[in-house]
């Protein structure tokens, strides 16, 4: 969406070709709705928005390390968003999410924010029920998390 002057700032598809680190699940994301980051503009934080649908969920006996991000740290800071499409009930994620600090694991079955500070070990995050479509985001002032 070039065609005007600040046409490029508006990010209507995913990043393409996206060389994911060896913490993360290898391949296309399905579900993948917009990322952005210094590749896809010029001086952009990154943020990546994805839908998650019932009967997206990796097959169970499918081993943990390849069913969603392993364990990992950036050295900026981070927000996770989990967010339901329940409009009787925005708070209900509609599944459940397992998602590690540290050593704590945290279950998630409320539309959220997380933060996550520098440094802070996060992940394994796994979607152990997806009901209803849910709302996942990330976002951080690093200029690429891929």
């Amino acid at each position: 969406m070039a065609e005007s002057k600040y046409g490029k700032y508006i990010v209507t598809k995913p990043k393409a070709n996206i060389v994911a680190p060896p913490w993360a699940p290898q391949g296309p994301i399905p579900g993948r709705l917009a990322y952005i980051d210094k590749e896809v503009v010029d001086g952009a934080f990154y943020m990546e928005c994805v839908w998650l649908m019932p009967g997206m969920r990796p097959p169970p006996d499918l081993p943990s390390e390849k069913r969603g991000p392993r364990a990992h740290t950036h050295d900026y800071d981070e927000i996770l968003g989990f967010f339901g499409s329940d409009m009787k009930d925005m708070y209900d994620l509609g599944g459940e999410a397992e998602l590690w600090l540290e050593d704590e694991k945290h279950i998630i079955n409320k539309s959220c924010l997380v933060f996550i500070p520098k440094g802070l070990q996060h992940c394994p995050l796994i979607f152990n029920r997806i009901d209803k479509p849910i709302f996942h985001f990330s976002v951080g002032p690093g200029k690429m998390y891929f």
